[in-house]
């Protein structure tokens, strides 16, 4: 695949926040959301790395973008935020996705390297390897039975999800999201050639620690992995150690 990337065919305002521009900045970290997440969710994430500009996906369907549609695919979403990603590449790139951000983070990786563009480091945070798949249809429950599994996975605030107005307007991007998730199926293909560090919780409902080693297949360069005590959004709780480990991923070398 060709990467469209003329300006007057990609507007990265649109896809891309930079809520902390660091034009001198040797790095860019590209933060990829969580089903049901938005850019703003790595606002402390930009606040908190000097020396690395930080810039957040904001996919169509949500807060700002409330009134575009949906992408319900992975690969479709990859193939959009690849062509925003790709206008970067005059600076080393890393991508960070959390759960179904990981999986287009992966799938951008693999179109940006398809177009010669190789990333600094992928991290994968709370999901199992592309290659390991689960059969899961939460995204066919009913509005009630999809609250609770967020509220089981504890990654929105607890005031949100109390907040009924709040929630339904939101439910529709969350309910595209679980599904673009978990219909996402992996197509064989040559791995990548970028190092991969994979973050995960030890007790994550919705991945193994042996299904999250498994992106171990996914590359040939390096790999690491690092499991923390928690949940789904372990992350929330361990910020100023996965923080450290971004910085020494991306200085390192």
């Amino acid at each position: 695949m060709t990467i469209t990337t003329a300006t007057a065919t990609v507007d990265t305002s649109l896809w891309l926040r930079r809520f902390h521009p660091k034009p001198d900045a040797p790095v860019r970290l590209v933060c990829l959301p969580h089903a049901g997440g938005s850019a703003s969710y790595y606002h402390p994430v930009s606040r908190a790395l000097t020396g690395v500009e930080v810039l957040a996906v904001q996919y169509p369907g949500r807060q700002d973008r409330r009134a575009e549609p949906c992408i319900d695919t992975v690969h479709g979403l990859a193939t959009r935020v690849a062509e925003q990603v790709a206008t970067l590449a005059d600076r080393p790139i890393a991508l960070f996705g959390h759960s179904m951000g990981a999986s287009v983070a992966f799938e951008v990786a693999r179109l940006l390297e398809e177009d010669g563009i190789v990333l600094k480091h992928l991290f994968a945070s709370g999901r199992r390897a592309p290659s390991r798949h689960r059969d899961e249809h939460i995204h066919q429950l009913g509005d009630n039975g999809l609250i609770a599994e967020m509220r089981r996975l504890n990654g929105t605030e607890g005031k949100l999800l109390d907040d009924d107005e709040l929630i339904r307007m939101i439910i529709g991007a969350i309910r595209n999201d679980y599904k673009a998730a978990e219909t996402y199926v992996y197509r064989p293909g040559p791995p990548l050639s970028c190092p991969i560090t994979v973050l995960t919780g030890d007790s994550d409902p919705k991945v193994t620690v042996d299904e999250a080693d498994s992106w171990r297949t996914h590359t040939t360069g390096p790999y690491a992995m690092k499991v923390y005590r928690g949940g789904h959004f372990y992350l929330n709780n361990h910020q100023t150690d996965i923080l450290e480990t971004i910085v020494d991923r991306l200085t390192s070398g």
